[in-house]
């Protein structure tokens, strides 16, 4: 009977050492890092008035966050992030800008690649319109009111 007993406690001991295991490997490792948001939507923005956005990054693992690069899917979206480690609990900005040189809608990904190959997408997007030459059209009624009330 001791031997039956020993035989079932040693079973279940193993079972549990595996399951406790298994949780460890399947935990997604993009965890390490919480963004306060994923994605910003500029709205409507005047053609060759260039903006920008402040992500904000929360690490959230009980390691050091490391960002090794934060590309943009092209040339007219530019990161600007800091290289410095972030402690756990700590959180980081990345600013992103955007040049409005072009018009029409647009959506950017920004790629964030830390901790040795993690990554995680953030975007951006919005309506880039023609903005007028002048401040506002010459409202020649004033001159006329002016003149009239002397």
């Amino acid at each position: 009977m001791k031997q039956l007993t020993f035989i079932l406690f040693f079973v279940a001991l193993s079972l549990a050492t595996m399951a406790q295991g298994t949780n460890a490997v399947t935990k997604p490792a993009t965890e390490a890092i919480s963004l306060k948001e994923t994605s910003f939507d500029f709205g409507k923005i005047p053609q060759s008035h260039p903006v920008t956005h402040e992500f904000v990054i929360t690490n959230v693992s009980a390691d050091t966050l490391k960002l090794q690069n934060v590309q943009a899917s092209c040339g007219c979206t530019t990161p600007v992030w800091k290289k410095d480690p972030v402690a756990p609990g700590g959180s980081t900005v990345i600013n992103v800008g955007y040049n409005a040189a072009s018009m029409g809608t647009f959506e950017k990904n920004i790629t964030i690649l830390y901790n040795a190959g993690l990554t995680k997408t953030i975007t951006i997007k919005g309506e880039v319109f023609k903005a007028p030459a002048t401040a506002a059209p010459q409202n020649s009624s004033i001159q006329l009111l002016k003149q009239t009330n002397q």
